[in-house]
């Protein structure tokens, strides 16, 4: 049985354009992947709130994990909210942490309204792929200032929680399984 460390983002200070912040958005689709994740034979253990990166870094390190999973939402430098996109992250030499990747970015271009924008991204500057010992990716399922992106994620919160753990099954090479 697999074993995860999930990571939703505790960055409560990353406001939505349509209300809300990054970390209640991630906190929900992390909720909403529960019932997938036991239906699918996933065991995992989840950062809280109230942890920081640091803590959650630590708190995975501290584990056995098979793999380590990031949940975030993206914003601009310039903050003008007109780009859209999902991006995956991952640690250049990391194989599986590639592999993982191109799964999930796969993956989402099935469900992300602009498909052509879904794209891996290698990185040695973000602390949860570069620090965990664990193969690690961090999504960026879309951009919370661009009002079209911060709608999908809050309107599909379920769909993006199950095409999520459907990237795990795939990720893992075993069965995904609806909950009952």
């Amino acid at each position: 049985m697999p074993k995860i460390y999930l990571s939703p983002s505790t960055q409560e200070f990353n406001p939505y354009v349509i209300g809300g912040n990054e970390e209640y958005y991630m906190n929900l689709i992390a909720d909403a992947m529960e019932p997938y994740l036991y239906a699918s034979g996933i065991e995992f253990t989840r950062n809280t709130p109230e942890m920081t990166a640091a803590s959650s870094i630590a708190a995975s390190n501290a584990g056995n994990y098979d793999f380590h999973l990031a949940l975030h939402s993206n914003a601009t430098a310039s903050g003008n909210g007109t780009t859209r996109g999902s991006e995956v992250y991952y640690y250049p030499t990391s194989v599986n942490g590639k592999r993982a990747a191109e799964i999930f970015a796969n993956n989402l271009e099935t469900i992300y309204p602009l498909p052509d924008k879904v794209k891996t991204v290698p990185t040695t500057s973000l602390g949860e792929i570069k620090r965990t010992k664990a193969p690690a990716i961090l999504i960026e399922y879309a951009y919370h200032d661009n009002p079209e992106d911060a709608a999908w994620i809050r309107d599909n919160i379920n769909q993006i929680a199950q095409n999520t753990v459907l990237s795990l099954t795939d990720y893992f090479a075993i069965p995904f399984r609806m909950p009952m």
